[in-house]
């Protein structure tokens, strides 16, 4: 139970930020798992694709840190760092891709190299 929670809650986060950047697709998902959190890398490699199905995250690309260090103060829990998107709408009507960082829970733009 507390691993559909973690998905879910991710999930609202990455909707939340493609509705507030505008985001058609999203190309790449970055996560930081805590050495002290009950899920593996290859836990959430099989499951992503089912729990994806439908969003915006579909189909997106999943990279994953798996931290060893269990005092650090996130030990045990999955963090969201960023997400690529592509193409993201821009008031002046042009496309273009880019990353989103989050920090502390906002959100900063980077162009993706």
């Amino acid at each position: 139970m507390h691993e559909q929670a973690m998905y879910r809650d991710l999930l609202r986060k990455i909707e939340e930020v493609s509705a507030a950047e505008r985001v058609h697709r999203i190309t790449r998902i970055r996560l930081w798992v805590g050495a002290l959190s009950h899920l593996t890398e290859d836990r959430l490699r099989e499951q992503w694709p089912h729990e994806t199905r439908g969003t915006v995250a579909e189909g997106a690309r999943l990279e994953v840190e798996v931290s060893a260090d269990p005092g650090d103060p996130r030990a045990q829990g999955v963090v969201l760092t960023s997400i690529d998107v592509e193409p993201v709408v821009r008031e002046s009507g042009g496309t273009g891709g880019g990353r989103v960082d989050m920090d502390g829970g906002g959100a900063s733009r980077e162009p993706c190299a």
